[in-house]
């Protein structure tokens, strides 16, 4: 067991506010993660937090996983004061972090996002897992199931993951799949690009439009400068920014500034049935 007290950190949070589709509420106070292969529990009290791995595997992954070396309260204390809207919403997320995540998995877990909501989207991923993923034993000794990589979807027939509850979609990710299988599409060189040009290379992929190309860039690449415009910020930007959030004032981590809008308006006001 790691046992860390940590600032602006809610696992609740984190796992309602649609950047992870992997992590699941188990009990009070615990919630479950899986990531790249990896099975974590977490225990949650304030600020003190238990992590149920040991000490090495927490430092080598789950710190960087979930972004503890970056101070949070600088992004908060930011925040326009004259801007009612924004400082509410920071306040009542302000336990979010944007994970470090794993590219292929946030690629195809976008794709299945189009026109979803996050209970259908976690339904849909859980579905490929266990049909497609990896079964590996967790630490009770019960299963969970790796996200499949691109090899195990690549050459599937294109509506073979309808299946799964994917409808439309499931030619998306299996198009994905195959140009990352056969090298036409090559991830690690995207993971060293910049922002614009890593984005330039996700449109290019069947399926991905803007909105999945910029949740791509933020939770899959950590470009914080990535907006993502789904139905709850397009709205929040009607309403609460006619003329524009104020991207030039949070410049270089607006993405930050856009998890909590999201999160305001998908938990704060009550809108969670709305589609993703």
């Amino acid at each position: 067991m790691v046992r860390r007290t940590i600032d602006n950190f809610d696992i609740r949070q984190i796992c309602d506010s649609g950047q992870c589709f992997r992590m699941t509420h188990k009990k009070e106070n615990t919630y479950s993660v899986i990531a790249a292969g990896r099975y974590l529990e977490i225990e949650q009290y304030g600020r003190d937090c238990i992590f149920a791995c040991d000490e090495e595997e927490f430092e080598e992954f789950w710190k960087a996983y979930f972004d503890l070396d970056c101070e949070y309260r600088g992004y908060i204390e930011s925040v326009n004061p004259n801007d009612e809207y924004l400082m509410n919403a920071v306040e009542f997320g302000s336990g979010i972090r944007i994970l470090r995540q794993e590219l292929w998995e946030m690629t195809a877990s976008f794709l299945i996002s189009q026109q979803n909501n996050i209970a259908r989207i976690r339904r849909c991923i859980q579905n490929l897992c266990e049909r497609y993923g990896e079964e590996r034993p967790d630490p009770r000794g019960e299963s969970y199931y790796t996200f499949p990589v691109p090899e195990a979807l690549a050459y599937l027939p294109e509506d073979e993951l309808k299946e799964c509850n994917l409808g439309y979609r499931s030619k998306y990710v299996v198009r994905t799949a195959r140009s990352i299988a056969e090298g036409m599409v090559r991830l690690e060189e995207i993971q060293g690009m910049r922002y614009q040009d890593a984005k330039a290379e996700l449109l290019k992929l069947y399926g991905v439009g803007e909105k999945v190309a910029d949740c791509i860039c933020l939770f899959g690449l950590h470009h914080l400068e990535a907006f993502p415009k789904d139905t709850h910020i397009l709205q929040a930007l009607e309403k609460h920014y006619k003329r524009g959030f104020p991207r030039r004032r949070y410049k270089g981590y607006e993405g930050v500034m856009q998890q909590y809008v999201f999160y305001w308006e998908l938990r704060g006001e009550r809108t969670s049935g709305r589609e993703y």
